[in-house]
C-alpha cells in the first residue's frame, strides 16, 4: 500500500456534514499548493463561519509542497519535512477533504460536481485549481499497449513520481533526464547524488532557455558538467527502447544513450480537462479576469491551470497572489479585489549553481541598456537590463549577493545608480546590517509568500524573535527557502541582535526534548540501554524519530559500553556493515595502519585483495592507511578475513586515526619518537565511540610534518621529553589551530589527558558537534580547570569513563566474521525498513 503523505492511518479524511447546515458550498477541485492555500486565506479571513468547504484531490495525500521534492529526491529532506497540510489539518478546520477523489465534470447549470467515485456535491462556488501535469512529448514505445508510460519512464511533478525514481536509484545505475530548465537539471542533480550516471538531454540549444540568454545558459552548463553530468544540447529524443522496461532512448540524430531511468522534465500542461468537459472556456489554459472568474458564473480558477491576460503561470507566487484575490472576494474582506499580474522574480540553486531570474533576459529596444558580467571560469554571469532608468530584468548565475537589492528595483522601481555597475558589483565595503536597515518597509524579502520587511518587524514587534517563530508568523522562508538568509538578518536587526534560540535547538537529538545533561541523566535512572526504550520512556507519545536514532545509538554506547543493546534500524548502513558506502552503492575498506605503519607483509595482502576482488581504486588516504574502494557489500567479509587486519574505522562518528611523522628514530630534526606514541594512542583509543570523528596526530618536532596544529587532538614534541598538546584544530572547509591545552613530560601525562579530554568531549559535546566547535563553545579556561586542576572534581570520573570504554573494545571486523549480526547484515538487499538520516556536518 502506498504510503499516504500527511495522512491519517486510516489514509484519507472525509467529514459527515449536516444536511441543514446552511453556509454557501465552496467546493475547490485541486489539492496542490494552490487550492489549499486558497483554503488557507478562506479560513483565515473567517470564511469557515459562512461558507462550507469541500476540496478534492487526485493524489490521496495531504497538501505538500511540491518545491521541495528535489531536495526529497537528492535525500536532502525527508517527506515529512515536506508536509503543508495534513489530512488532520483539514478535518480540525471542518473542511471536507476528498484526498485520491478524481472529479470528472462539472454540471454548470446544475451547480454540481461529479467525481469519478460516482458522487455527486454541489456549489454555490467552484474552484478550478487543478495545476499542471508533465508534457510528455511523442516518442516511440515511451507508452504501452494501454496508454500507460512503459516502467522506467516517469515525469517529476508528484510525490509518488519521486519514490519511484527513489527506487529505481537503488538498483539501477543510469538515468537520462529529458529536459534541461529547471525541474530537468534538480532530477539530474538529485539523481547522481543518489549514485546514479546521469546524462541531460535538451532540446534547445543552452540550458534553461526560457529563463537564460545563451551566454548564462553556457555557464549553467559548465557548472553542471563540472558535477560530473553530461549534457546533450539541441538534442530531440525520437524514440525510448525496451519492452519490460526501459533500456534507452534513441535521438534524432541517430545516437542512442543507454539508461535504467528516464524522467521526463520536458516541460508542463496546464490540466484543463475538467473544464474542457464541463464547457468552461479554454486556450492554453482556464481564461480568467481580474477577479478569477472564468465565463461561467460562480466558477473561478487559479494557479497553473489560469490563464489571465494571455499568461500562465508556472510558478508558485502568483498561484498564491491569485488565492490571495479569490478569497478577498469570496469572503467578502476585500470586495474590490483584483488580480493585474505578476512581476516575477526567482531565486533558486540549480544543480548546486546559484540562479536569480526577474523580468527580460536580454534588451528588447535599441534604447535599452545592457551591462554584462562573465566570468565562466568561475561559473558567474551576471546581467541587467535597464529601461527609462528602470531596471525590467536581471540575471544572476553563480553570484547572487546582489539579488535583494535588485529585486526591490525590479518590483518597486527604486531609483537605480547612476554608475550602473553598481547594480551587479558592490563598490562599498558595507556590511549587511546596514544594507537591512536601509531596505525600505514595503520591500518584498519571501517572493513566495509576499512577505515584506514591514511585515517581519511587525512579527518581531509581537513577541516572535526566533526565526522559526518568525517564519511560523509570516510564511517567510516556508515556500522556496531561498530567501531564509535574508529573514534572518532582518529579524536579528529588528530584535537588536538579541535573537532567541528555540527549545528545541538546546536538545541533543530533535526526537527526544532534552538537552544532553538531562538525556543522560534519564536514561541512567530508568536504565534504558536500546534506542527503542529511549523513544518509548521519553519521546513524545513514544513516537520515534529517525533523524535521532544514530545520535542516540552513540550515546548508549559512551554511556553503557558493552552493555548497550544494538539494533539493527538505529545505526547508519556504514556502522552496520563497518564500511564506508560510496555513491555507487558500493563500500571502501580501510584496515588499520597505526600511526600510518605499515609492513611489507600487509602491503602484499592488499594488494592481492585488490586483484582479487577487482578494486576499481587503491587509494592513500590523508590519514596515511590504503582505502581500498568499490567493495560490494557481499564481498566484505571475505575481503576483511582475506586482509586479516583490524578495522581503521575511516567510517563512524569515532577515533578514526592517529598520523605521525617519522620522528627521531629517523629524521634529523626529530625530537622524539612520535612514531611510537602516535600507535600508543592509537591502540588506547581505536573505536571510541563519540559526538563526531575524531583524528589526532604526532609530530616530533615543531616543523609540524604530521599536521598536529590542525586536528581535534595534536601532539607536538618540544625536546627534552617534553610534549604539548593541542585540542580543537580543523583542517576543513574552514582551518582553525589547535589551542595549546598543556605541555608535559612523559607519554603517561599524554595519554592521560588525551583520555580526559576525548572523555569530557563525548559527555558534553553535541551530536555531530566536532571537537573545533567544541572547545570555543566550552571555553579552553573552563576545559584547562577541569582537566589540569580537577576544579569541577570529576577527573577520576573521566578516567574511569573512558576506560570503560576502551575495556570494551572489539575489533568489528573479527567479530563479525565470527558471528554476523543478523543474518542478512551482508545481503545485497535487505526488506525496506525506517532507517536513520545520514548527519551531514
Amino acid at each position: 500500500m502506498t504510503a499516504v503523505l500527511g495522512g491519517r492511518t486510516a489514509g484519507q479524511t472525509s467529514l459527515a456534514l449536516d444536511g441543514d447546515d446552511t453556509r454557501a458550498r465552496l467546493v475547490v477541485v485541486g489539492n496542490g499548493m494552490a487550492g489549499a492555500r486558497f483554503v488557507e486565506e478562506v479560513l483565515e479571513r473567517d470564511g469557515g463561519e459562512h461558507l462550507r468547504i469541500t476540496v478534492f484531490g487526485d493524489e490521496p495525500h495531504g497538501n505538500y509542497n511540491r518545491i521541495m521534492l528535489s531536495p526529497v529526491l537528492a535525500g536532502e529532506a525527508d517527506e515529512a519535512d515536506i508536509v503543508l497540510n495534513s489530512h488532520d489539518w483539514y478535518a480540525d478546520r471542518d473542511v471536507d477533504l476528498r484526498a485520491g477523489v478524481r472529479v470528472e465534470r462539472v454540471d454548470t447549470v446544475a451547480k454540481v460536481v461529479h467525481a469519478a467515485d460516482g458522487s455527486a456535491t454541489p456549489y454555490d462556488h467552484l474552484v478550478l485549481a487543478t495545476g499542471s501535469h508533465s508534457f510528455i512529448p511523442p516518442m516511440t514505445g515511451v507508452r504501452t499497449a494501454d496508454g500507460s508510460l512503459l516502467p522506467g519512464v516517469v515525469g517529476f511533478r508528484t510525490i509518488d513520481e519521486t519514490r519511484q525514481m527513489l527506487a529505481a536509484a537503488r538498483t539501477h545505475r543510469r538515468a537520462v533526464v529529458l529536459g534541461g530548465g529547471l525541474l530537468g537539471l534538480e532530477a539530474a542533480r538529485a539523481l547522481q547524488a543518489q549514485g546514479m550516471v546521469v546524462e541531460l538531454v535538451h532540446a534547445a540549444e543552452w540550458l534553461m532557455n526560457a529563463q537564460l540568454d545563451a551566454e548564462a545558459g553556457a555557464v549553467v552548463r559548465r557548472s553542471v558538467e563540472e558535477l560530473g553530468i553530461a549534457v546533450h544540447l539541441g538534442a530531440l529524443a525520437t524514440e525510448v527502447v525496451g519492452t519490460d522496461r526501459v533500456a534507452g532512448i534513441v535521438l534524432k540524430d541517430g545516437r542512442r544513450l543507454d539508461c535504467d531511468l528516464l524522467v521526463v522534465a520536458a516541460g508542463v500542461r496546464p490540466h484543463t480537462d475538467v473544464a474542457v468537459r464541463s464547457g468552461i472556456e479554454v486556450e492554453r489554459a482556464v481564461l480568467v479576469d481580474d477577479r478569477m472568474a472564468t465565463d461561467v458564473p460562480d466558477v473561478y480558477a487559479i494557479g497553473e491551470c489560469a490563464q489571465h491576460r494571455g499568461t500562465v503561470y508556472g510558478l508558485v507566487a502568483p498561484a498564491w497572489e491569485h488565492a490571495t484575490v479569490l478569497a478577498d472576494l469570496l469572503t467578502g474582506a476585500d470586495p474590490e479585489a483584483a488580480y493585474t499580474g505578476s512581476r516575477t522574480a526567482t531565486k533558486l540553486k540549480v544543480a548546486g549553481v546559484d540562479v536569480a531570474v526577474m523580468g527580460v533576459s536580454t534588451p528588447e529596444r535599441d534604447s535599452d541598456e545592457f551591462l554584462v558580467i562573465s566570468e565562466p571560469r568561475r561559473g558567474v554571469h551576471l546581467s541587467v537590463v535597464v529601461r527609462d532608468d528602470r531596471l525590467i530584468g536581471a540575471t544572476l548565475v553563480g553570484d547572487t549577493r546582489k539579488v535583494a537589492f535588485l529585486t526591490q528595483a525590479f518590483d518597486r522601481g527604486t531609483p537605480l545608480p547612476a554608475e550602473r555597475i553598481k547594480l551587479l558589483v558592490d563598490l562599498s565595503d558595507g556590511d549587511a546590517e546596514v544594507g537591512v536597515a536601509e531596505l525600505p518597509g514595503d520591500s518584498q524579502v519571501c517572493n513566495c509568500n509576499g512577505v515584506s520587511k514591514d511585515r517581519i518587524c511587525g512579527a518581531v514587534a509581537d513577541g516572535c524573535t526566533s526565526l522559526p517563530s518568525v517564519m511560523d508568523a509570516t510564511r517567510a522562508g516556508k515556500g522556496c527557502g531561498s530567501c531564509k538568509g535574508l529573514v534572518r538578518q532582518i529579524v536579528e536587526w529588528a530584535a537588536d541582535g538579541e535573537l532567541t534560540v528555540e527549545e528545541s535547538a538546546s536538545w541533543y537529538v530533535p526526537g527526544i526534548p532534552m538537552p544532553k545533561p538531562e538525556l543522560v541523566t534519564a536514561i541512567r535512572e530508568h536504565d534504558l540501554r536500546s534506542v527503542s526504550s529511549v523513544f518509548a520512556t521519553l519521546a513524545r507519545g513514544g513516537v520515534e524519530d529517525a533523524k535521532s536514532k544514530m545520535g542516540l545509538a552513540s550515546l548508549l554506547k559512551t554511556i553503557w559500553g558493552s552493555d548497550y543493546v544494538p539494533e539493527p534500524d538505529a545505526t547508519f548502513v556504514n556502522d552496520r556493515v563497518h564500511a564506508n558506502i560510496q555513491r555507487d552503492g558500493t563500500f571502501s575498506v580501510v584496515p588499520q595502519m597505526k600511526g600510518g605503519v605499515t609492513t611489507p607483509a600487509q602491503l602484499r595482502r592488499i594488494a592481492d585483495v585488490a586483484e582479487k576482488y577487482e578494486v576499481p581504486m587503491v587509494k592513500v588516504t590523508g590519514g596515511q592507511r590504503i582505502d581500498l574502494l568499490g567493495i560490494r557489500k557481499e564481498d566484505l567479509p571475505k575481503v576483511w578475513a582475506d586482509l586479516g587486519m583490524p578495522s581503521g574505522y575511516a567510517y563512524g562518528k569515532s577515533m578514526r586515526t592517529v598520523k605521525t611523522c617519522v620522528g627521531s628514530d629517523f629524521c634529523r630534526f626529530g625530537l622524539d619518537d612520535s612514531t611510537q606514541l602516535g600507535i600508543d594512542i592509537e591502540t588506547r583509543f581505536q573505536g571510541v565511540e563519540s559526538p563526531a570523528k575524531i583524528k589526532m596526530a604526532v609530530v616530533g618536532c615543531p616543523r609540524n610534518c604530521a599536521e598536529a596544529y590542525v586536528k581535534d587532538v595534536g601532539v607536538v614534541a618540544t625536546g627534552k621529553g617534553r610534549w604539548e598538546v593541542y585540542v580543537g584544530g580543523a583542517a576543513g572547509a574552514s582551518v582553525r589551530k589547535g589551542d595549546l591545552l598543556a605541555t608535559v613530560s612523559t607519554t603517561e601525562e599524554v595519554l592521560t589527558l588525551i583520555g580526559r579530554f576525548i572523555q569530557l568531549y563525548r559527555e558534553n559535546g553535541n551530536w555531530l558537534e566536532r571537537t573545533y566547535d567544541f572547545v570555543p563553545r566550552w571555553g579552553l579556561d573552563r576545559i584547562k580547570a577541569v582537566l589540569l586542576e580537577d576544579s569541577e572534581g570529576i577527573c577520576d570520573a573521566l578516567d574511569e569513563g573512558i576506560q570503560r570504554s576502551i575495556d570494551a573494545y572489539t575489533d568489528p571486523w573479527a567479530r563479525d566474521l565470527a558471528e554476523p549480526a543478523s543474518p542478512g547484515q551482508f545481503r545485497t538487499s535487505l526488506p525496506l525498513t525506517v532507517l536513520p538520516q545520514v548527519p551531514v556536518r
